[in-house]
């Protein structure tokens, strides 16, 4: 089986290209649409990349400098990056089979591209490792947190593991390292209404209808501190992070909850204190019980 390819470019050192929808419109050329789409990218770039047979429309026809526009499709084209410096932490593999891929991810590294990280991230990494273009988280968890990631291997199989998470179907459980107050009773249930926040990447709690929900362990106590169990029966953004905060119960080396104006650079002596420490489900494919653990433990302060 060849490499799988995007338009009539293919994944390049474990990055597939990146994709724009055309609108319709009368923009003379493709450049002249691409341009205006994406203003800090400049017309000279687009052309240098054009030169390069590195943009490429759906059907796998080469976009051109004079190419006029048509609307309603698909570019493919890679995008570029400064050198990035490597995260100093590796993943560790957990299981691989011809339906899943199952990582311990480390703290500070991303799941997927985006921003200005694209080799450094789980997925890009995982690629280049195993040679497995096709391979696709099937869930994430933030940057900041570490743990359990799984990947579906077959592209067509994401959907039915997906699935399983929006028919809360999987077991999840995270671990973390918070304030212990002794005026809250555990188990405790948190439910609140969860939404995009200001700045766009910190979300808040607001009123209206529950749309998020958090059970809430302890499980010990060390003095001005608690390591807790959270099993988050949803998976709204930030989730546990919003509602240990809420309870006045931020977790430790939290650099978003409580918001700090500007928000600290990330500083690898003090990762968060959470963990996505186990998962379980049925196999949609297989019938099997499916059980992982992560192999990190959290740190004490």
């Amino acid at each position: 089986m060849g490499a799988k390819k995007f338009g009539g470019l293919p994944v390049r050192d474990g990055v597939s290209p990146s994709c724009v929808s055309l609108p319709g419109g009368d923009w003379p050329t493709f450049i002249d649409f691409l341009v205006q789409r994406f203003p800090d990218i400049s017309r000279d770039v687009w052309l240098q990349r054009m030169a390069a047979g590195e943009v490429f429309d759906e059907f796998g026809e080469a976009v051109t400098q004079q190419r006029a526009y048509r609307g309603h499709m698909r570019l493919y084209y890679y995008r570029t990056l400064p050198p990035e410096t490597r995260i100093p932490f590796d993943e560790e593999l957990l299981f691989q089979d011809e339906h899943l891929v199952v990582v311990d991810k480390p703290h500070f590294l991303p799941v997927t591209p985006s921003g200005h990280y694209l080799q450094e991230t789980l997925l890009v990494r995982l690629k280049n490792r195993l040679g497995l273009d096709g391979l696709s988280p099937i869930h994430r968890i933030d940057r900041e947190t570490a743990g359990i990631v799984l990947f579906s291997v077959q592209p067509q199989e994401r959907p039915a593991y997906q699935d399983l998470f929006r028919q809360r179907t999987v077991d999840k459980r995270y671990e973390a390292i918070a304030p212990w107050r002794a005026d809250i009773t555990f188990p405790h249930v948190s439910r609140s209404r969860i939404v995009e926040g200001q700045p766009f990447f910190r979300q808040a709690e607001v009123d209206g209808p529950p749309n998020s929900e958090t059970l809430i362990k302890l499980l010990e106590t060390r003095g001005a501190l608690a390591r807790y169990a959270l099993s988050p029966v949803t998976g709204k953004k930030h989730q546990l992070r919003v509602h240990m905060y809420a309870l006045g119960l931020p977790i430790v080396n939290d650099r978003v909850y409580p918001p700090l104006d500007p928000t600290p650079d990330d500083d690898y002596r003090f990762p968060l204190q959470l963990l996505a420490q186990a998962i379980s489900f049925d196999d949609p494919f297989t019938g099997q019980r499916r059980q992982f653990s992560s192999q990190r433990r959290l740190d004490w302060p």
